[in-house]
């Protein structure tokens, strides 16, 4: 490429991020820091080299390096794939990225057999862009870059959080009780738990958070008072365990969520027998990630996703609305 009069005494760094889009700026940083880009044949080391009109920049790319997670044969549910995304329905039970104790099995390690040679490379390695993550036992969509551009694109989208941009994410939880306002913000900032440090809470120091919620549907229970509800709650920021803290600090913690709604646990006695049956074979918290809406990295086109509650979900509403879920499956 050669620099033309709108470079001159532009940065080096700045002026290779202007041109090559596709590459983020951190690693075009690495590659100058690297000695892989040079000017009229010199290299260059110093991202804040100051460029002159008409001087020829070379950038020497070299190819993705393999992923270091292991490529691993899981089965995904892909609603949409591309070459710059793809977005899947997340399973209960499988953990988005390695971590110690969770090395292998993962959402990355599915993702890198499945998307194979079109991983273009986050960063120079052939991995998947993931820019939100789900917890374990939560269900439901997510989208994964495939390259450095959508991956750019979508930080981009996530770090706003929607407030100016087309980014859209709605879950559906079924929480303990009803809240009193059939609509209402839950807006507490949260940071990690002063002890239990894989815990988050609310905390006067912590980061804003601020959750939209509605309330769906009220479930009687054995006495027809309400004993439990299902909530679209919409996410305007992206904390870790956001709605489940959330719903939580204000009295009603989700269904079969041991870690914070604990000493809600005796509330299951108040339900019909088949409700009761139904949230003991659970296991898991009663949350699920129900639309998705990203612009997408390429064609700026606003995309929306939606995914039906999985079956257990889907199984414990109908015995929470009185259906009797097998004779209705």
């Amino acid at each position: 490429m050669t620099a033309g009069a709108e470079d001159a005494g532009e940065r080096l760094d700045r002026v290779l991020a202007a041109h090559l889009t596709a590459l983020s700026r951190t690693r075009l940083k690495a590659l100058v820091l690297a000695g892989r880009v040079a000017i009229g044949g010199r290299t260059i080391r110093d991202p804040g080299h100051r460029v002159n009109a008409g001087d020829r920049l070379t950038v020497a790319v070299p190819p993705p390096e393999e992923a270091t997670p292991q490529a691993e044969a899981i089965p995904l549910a892909v609603v949409y794939e591309d070459d710059d995304l793809i977005i899947i329905d997340k399973p209960k039970g499988l953990v988005v990225h390695p971590a110690a104790g969770n090395r292998t099995g993962t959402l990355v390690n599915a993702l890198i057999a499945h998307c194979g040679a079109t991983l273009s490379g986050i960063g120079g390695v052939k991995r998947p862009g993931i820019v939100h993550r789900l917890d374990k036992d939560t269900t439901g969509l997510m989208v994964v870059a495939k390259n450095d551009r959508a991956h750019q694109s979508l930080a981009a989208q996530f770090a706003d959080h929607g407030r100016s941009g087309p980014l859209e994410r709605a879950y559906l939880a079924f929480v303990w009780g009803v809240p009193e306002r059939p609509r209402g913000t839950i807006d507490k900032p949260l940071g990690r738990h002063p002890q239990a440090r894989e815990r988050m809470t609310v905390r006067h120091d912590g980061r804003v958070a601020v959750t939209h919620y509605e309330v769906l549907e009220r479930y009687p229970g054995t006495d027809a008072t309400p004993v439990a509800s299902l909530l679209l709650c919409r996410l305007m920021t992206g904390r870790t365990h956001q709605i489940r803290v959330h719903v939580a600090s204000i009295g009603h913690p989700l269904l079969g969520d041991h870690v914070y709604g604990a000493g809600f646990r005796t509330k299951a006695a108040l339900l019909p027998e088949p409700a009761r049956a139904a949230l003991a074979g659970l296991g898991r918290q009663a949350l699920h990630a129900h639309i998705l809406g990203v612009e997408h990295p390429t064609s700026g086109q606003h995309q929306v996703y939606r995914s039906e509650l999985p079956a257990d979900l889907d199984f414990l509403r109908k015995a929470l609305r009185g259906t009797n879920p097998r004779a209705a499956g």
